[in-house]
């Protein structure tokens, strides 16, 4: 589980990144991947107290594409914040230390910001 949401993570600030090298500064999306980076950090400890092997972080660009348009950008936002927040639902139900529960918790509701933030972004294009 840890290894996964890591990659989600990265994968989310790749996408971040494409986005604001293409289109520039976009507010929404500079915050947004500002906060990742602290989604990582929280995920890093509990890599760190469990002694798993973080995953590299290299690889998570070539899996993202640049959507055509802003408006593009924004639903990508969309979509890859209502991945992230079922991913987090699901490890959710298995029984987990207290620690990781406070995490993935936090992360989720994160998320949940996050994907307010893209679909007001949305709405306004």
């Amino acid at each position: 589980m840890l290894q996964y949401a890591m990659e989600d993570e990265y994968l989310a600030q790749a996408r971040y990144n494409n986005i604001l090298q293409n289109f520039g500064y976009i507010q929404t999306f500079t915050r947004i991947k500002q906060a990742e980076l602290q989604h990582i950090r929280a995920l890093l400890t509990l890599f760190r107290i469990y002694q798993v092997q973080v995953p590299d972080p290299g690889i998570a660009a070539s899996f993202v594409t640049t959507p055509a348009t802003i408006k593009g950008a924004y639903a990508a936002g969309v979509q890859g914040e209502i991945d992230n927040i079922a991913m987090y639902e699901k490890f959710l139900t298995f029984n987990l230390p207290a620690d990781m529960r406070r995490v993935f918790t936090r992360l989720r509701d994160a998320s949940r910001n996050h994907l307010a933030a893209f679909e007001r972004g949305l709405a306004r294009r």
